[in-house]
């Protein structure tokens, strides 16, 4: 019954659409030229440089047009670039090399000869183990029924580590939709396990205990253990708790080495033995975990802090060869950087590169590199504002191009420009998208763009249509938009006591960075005054829902899987551990907390059509919460729609949604802020 509304609120609210502003304002480029433009470039999606630096593979895909899924494959290349030759496309025993179904989670192993990845050519949905050796021919290695994810070689070569969830229907992460809850609630929880596989003969080893999710794991130098992160519970929520332990690579018995006070991630065994380094720091989301570099010994000791007060957020690490540096990926002043802590001296750090670009390696890693053996030559995935995804290799900082998207004249928006301005005691950071053909003599209408998270941030990045999270904006600024994306208190890139900043404080500090910069940008740049609002996905949905009962500065908002109601979406979802981290204590000891930040409680106050958006299998951000804002605005009579799209979680899938989206959030801007506003 419930997929049959959703279908009927999405057909109904389309019909609406076709017969108003969704046409084309004269003179911009089309919605769907922009979106078709976008989808036809190549997404190249993880890239891994080998061990002995002279090869490189990646993954990349185009998504369909007319279907939910989206095909991809693995090619390789020398990674000198020399002479251009034409990348290896890798098939399966024999097959025509067509693209078919998903290839991604890329690994070489320790001789440089040999390439893991997971496919599911043979079954759609379901991935397998494949391996690859000379002459891009790949066999497959796995039967198995559930998800499978992250191969990771052993030292020796003779296994593959795999996190496994056995008979699992849904993929992994908070992202995905959920399935129905049926039955006795809270009975059944899948377990992403560690395992492994004998490269010979397939067979499958299940390692680390039933009762534990495990979420990101290495292998130590001598192979007979594996470092992992890991938790009891439901996967989702125990990411905010998990504990480092390690696991023996024969028997499966565990040891625990640290049970952290705060979130930890990307666990990695130094090459001596000797160390094991993680990146700990206050809440992120799933997979992108970020904050400060520490060690411990990895037979168990105290813990070290290497780059106590980081004026950055670090994502990814990796040890130099000598055991006596780490190499990390930071978010730093609002883009991203490159740079290198001491283990010898804790406190020194060197960056290496720095630039407004999104830098993404291996899989599962939100910024990061592929590193060689050697500890310098890189490969890496760079893109911003200004140019599509391409694929480098070389030293930091000296990279050179091994692939790269079919050029384009031009973006389909305008410049990115970097923006600072004060509010209270901080010097707060963000971006502004300028339109395409700017000119300095107009005025242009605004749309804030609050990104999710909180800890997260906006970095200029090339939109793809499967990155979805920095998709709609892009849109919007190709149609004439000026677009603004602060990266308020609470934000990460700005070290940990600003990403701190808006603890128990939700939409109050960073409400104000928000109207602080909005003032800024306005008044400095030729904004029309009159035509400002504001918009975002996930806490960006939030923060809009807020925003708006709390000031009328904005004449449009659009909600993206927001929460209404901090009190029951406590209660609604099994994502919630985050809140205990942000307000202190559940709703149950302390409501008043949530109560002063729900926006519900003062819906009231609101004034400002407002369109909001949700996947109807949303686990993160539940259809209620949108339902609860929807039916209290029209309760007082504000103008509003809300949209629920079938079969779609926190992240959309299927195009035809996505260009809906697309369509409907310009159409509500170009409705309603075209009237003089009164503040």
């Amino acid at each position: 019954m419930r997929r049959i509304v959703s279908f009927f609120v999405l057909f109904t609210a389309w019909l609406t659409c076709v017969g108003s502003a969704c046409g084309e304002t004269a003179g911009r480029q089309s919605i769907d030229t922009v979106i078709a433009q976008l989808s036809s470039l190549v997404d190249y999606q993880e890239v891994v440089i080998s061990p002995d630096g002279r090869s490189i593979a990646w993954a990349q895909g185009v998504p369909e047009t007319n279907t939910t899924s989206s095909r991809s494959a693995v090619f390789v290349a020398p990674a000198d670039g020399r002479g251009k030759p034409r990348p290896v496309k890798v098939t399966s025993g024999g097959g025509s090399g067509a693209l078919i179904g998903t290839q991604k989670d890329l690994a070489w192993s320790p001789d440089s000869t040999s390439l893991a990845f997971l496919s599911d050519r043979e079954k759609p949905g379901q991935l397998q183990l494949y391996v690859m050796r000379e002459g891009g021919v790949a066999r497959r290695l796995t039967s198995l029924d559930g998800l499978v994810a992250t191969p990771r070689w052993s030292p020796d070569g003779k296994r593959i580590a795999i996190l496994y969830t056995r008979g699992a229907i849904r993929a992994a992460g908070p992202f995905a939709a959920a399935p129905p809850e049926l039955g006795v609630a809270g009975e059944h929880f899948d377990e992403q396990r560690l395992a492994t596989v004998d490269v010979k003969s397939g067979a499958v080893t299940l390692l680390s205990p039933e009762d534990l999710y495990v979420y990101e794991y290495d292998w130590s130098p001598n192979g007979r253990e594996i470092v992992a992160t890991a938790a009891h519970g439901p996967g989702d929520n125990g990411w905010y708790s998990a504990q480092l332990i390690a696991v023996d690579a024969a028997t499966g018995a565990t040891r625990l080495l640290y049970k952290p006070p705060l979130q930890i991630a990307v666990p990695r065994w130094s090459p001596d033995g000797k160390y094991i380094a993680f990146i700990a720091g206050f809440n992120s989301d799933e997979p992108v975990a970020c904050g400060e570099i520490f060690r411990m010994p990895a037979a168990g000791g105290a813990v070290e802090n290497l780059s106590p007060n980081l004026k950055a957020s670090a994502y990814w690490l990796g040890w130099r060869p000598d055991s006596k540096s780490i190499l990390f990926v930071e978010a730093v002043g609002g883009a991203t950087g490159v740079a290198e802590v001491s283990t010898t001296t804790p406190g020194k750090v060197r960056l290496l590169w720095t630039g407004p670009e999104i830098l993404t390696g291996p899989a599962n890693i939100a910024r990061g590199l592929s590193v060689a053996r050697d500890g310098r030559t890189t490969a890496v995935i760079r893109s911003s504002f200004e140019h599509p995804s391409r694929i480098d290799s070389g030293p930091v900082g000296s990279w050179h191009a091994v692939a790269k998207a079919q050029s384009i004249s031009r973006p389909m928006w305008g410049k990115a420009e970097s923006v600072t301005w004060q509010s209270d005691e901080y010097t707060v950071q963000g971006w502004l998208l300028y339109p395409p053909n700017y000119d300095p003599e107009r005025k242009y209408p605004l749309v804030v763009w609050v990104h999710g998270g909180p800890a997260w941030l906006t970095t200029p990045e090339w939109p793809t249509v499967g990155g979805w999270f920095h998709f709609l904006d892009a849109v919007i600024a190709s149609q004439g938009y000026m677009v603004f994306y602060p990266n308020p208190r609470g934000s990460a890139g700005f070290g940990e006591a600003f990403k701190r900043a808006m603890v128990r404080d939700q939409g109050g500090g960073d409400l104000r960075d928000i109207l602080a910069g909005v003032r800024h940008v306005v008044s400095t740049r030729p904004i029309d005054d009159t035509r400002v609002g504001i918009g975002g996905w996930s806490y960006g949905g939030d923060m809009t829902m807020w925003a708006l009962t709390q000031t009328t500065r904005f004449r449009a908002g659009f909600a993206g899987a927001g929460t209404a109601d901090l009190l029951s979406y406590y209660a609604e979802n099994d994502f919630n551990a985050y809140l205990l981290l942000y307000f202190g204590a559940s709703p149950y000891d302390d409501p008043q907390v949530y109560a002063k930040s729900s926006p519900i409680n003062f819906v009231k106050n609101v004034r400002t059509p407002t369109l909001i958006v949700v996947g109807a299998d949303d686990e993160e951000s539940p259809v209620l919460q949108s339902r609860e804002y929807w039916n209290a605005l029209k309760s007082f009579h504000v103008k509003t729609q809300l949209v629920v799209y079938p079969d779609e979680g926190h992240k959309f899938h299927d195009p035809a949604h996505i260009k809906d989206v697309a369509h409907r959030v310009v159409a509500w801007f170009d409705d309603n802020m075209t009237e003089v506003a009164v503040h």
